[in-house]
């Protein structure tokens, strides 16, 4: 079956459509798919995806070439459209009509410009016509004239609920036996709980903080049971890597969430829900080196097991699964003792959380101010500047008291 879909790629592909368009294909369909707005966005078009974008030059011609060959029907769907204003969506339909003409079916996916586009389409090709309504257009509806004489117009109309079929029924007449309700799909398989080990890396995209490391011991790990929660992004003032890119080159972006730099709650949450924090820390290649990575401190204090590497002051905290720097076998290793024994997480976490108490409490603020306070004069000092300050103060206030 020959299916010219009419969609609108305002923000790339909706991504119910999205699912529709690949279920539809799976089972063998060649899909057109008629594009009112072609622009990227979460979900987009699959290399070998045939889009039918809208050309302004060849719009233009079409009408020309339209009128000449069909002069009374041309104009009779001009009239339609002067008085339903829908020029825009007939002018498009008739640019998109020689690129129907092996089509079987027209399948506008919303109950507006595309299913107006799809009505013309029908009455310039005579192929049938199906819309699907989801929701908008049953109550804010860009133009409710055409959308009824659409809906007239359409072999089948769709709907996703029972009750968009009684609003189709008692709003625009139409008739209940007109309409199928159709649902959307889910993927079942992904979309299902599964007991996943989150392993978490937070971090700028700093070639220091060691993610070409531990992406390449998740490659190594090759397991289907672990997901890598990645928290951060570029940092122009380091040097960076392109970790989206990476995860991609080695095949494991299928297993990993980027999700952007984050703070407060959102942060919190990503430490609380994760199984083992990871920050494979090296020295890059122009000798930076880390400090001590706060990061690491807020893991041990949500008691979190920490896998790490033998780099400057990290062993002074961590005692146990250090790794040497750069040493991608190493690290798989120590992942995969790691994840292997939960009881093992527990007894990292536990231990974290005791040193993290010892090592990193707000009392360390006291210690700092009392190494200030050495430094603080508590005898009031007048400084040159000040005494001249303070002199010419005086000499102006004796002036005035002298006139």
């Amino acid at each position: 079956m020959k299916i010219a879909l009419i969609i609108s790629m305002k923000y790339g592909i909706n991504q119910f459509i999205y699912r529709d368009i690949e279920a539809l294909m799976d089972k063998g369909h060649d899909v057109r798919i008629f594009t009112l707005l072609n622009k990227r966005g979460l979900y987009n078009p699959k290399p070998g995806w045939k889009v039918i974008s809208i050309s302004p030059l060849r719009t233009i011609l079409k009408q020309f070439t339209f009128f000449i060959r069909r002069p009374r029907q041309y104009v009779d769907l001009l009239m339609t459209a002067v008085r339903t204003k829908s020029l825009r969506n007939l002018s498009i339909a008739v640019g998109f009509e020689d690129q129907m003409g092996d089509i079987d079916v027209i399948y506008a996916t919303f109950g507006d410009h595309k299913l107006f586009t799809g009505y013309y389409c029908k009455r310039i090709t005579g192929l049938p016509l199906l819309v699907i309504i989801h929701a908008y257009e049953l109550y804010r509806n860009p133009n409710p004239k055409i959308f009824v004489e659409s809906l007239e117009y359409c072999d089948r109309v769709i709907t996703v609920t029972e009750h968009n079929r009684s609003v189709l029924a008692e709003k625009y007449a139409v008739p209940p036996d007109k309409v199928e309700i159709v649902r959307q799909i889910v993927d079942l398989e992904n979309y299902r709980f599964k007991q996943k080990i989150k392993i978490l890396i937070v971090g700028f995209f700093a070639e220091k903080k060691g993610h070409e490391v531990l992406f390449k011991a998740i490659r190594e790990m090759d397991r289907q049971d672990i997901e890598l929660w990645v928290v951060g992004d570029v940092n122009p003032s380091v040097t960076a890597v392109d970790c989206r890119s990476l995860a991609k080159e080695l095949g494991i972006d299928s297993q990993v969430a980027f999700f952007g730099a984050q703070t407060g709650v959102a942060l919190r949450a990503l430490y609380q829900e994760c199984d083992i924090f990871c920050l494979p820390s090296h020295t890059d290649r122009f000798g930076d080196k880390e400090g001590f990575p706060t990061v690491i401190a807020e893991a041990m204090s949500f008691g979190k097991p920490v896998v790490s590497t033998i780099h400057v002051g990290i062993p002074e905290a961590l005692d146990a699964i250090l790794v040497e720097e750069n040493n991608v076998a190493q690290l798989a290793d120590a992942l995969n003792q790691v994840c292997d024994s939960a009881e093992l997480r527990r007894k990292l976490g536990g231990r974290n959380r005791i040193v993290a108490e010892a090592m990193f409490s707000p009392a360390n603020t006291d210690k700092l101010e009392e190494i200030l306070k050495q430094y603080v004069h508590t005898d009031e000092v007048i400084y040159p500047v000040q005494l001249e300050i303070y002199q010419d103060a005086v000499h102006l206030q004796d002036e005035k008291s002298y006139k």
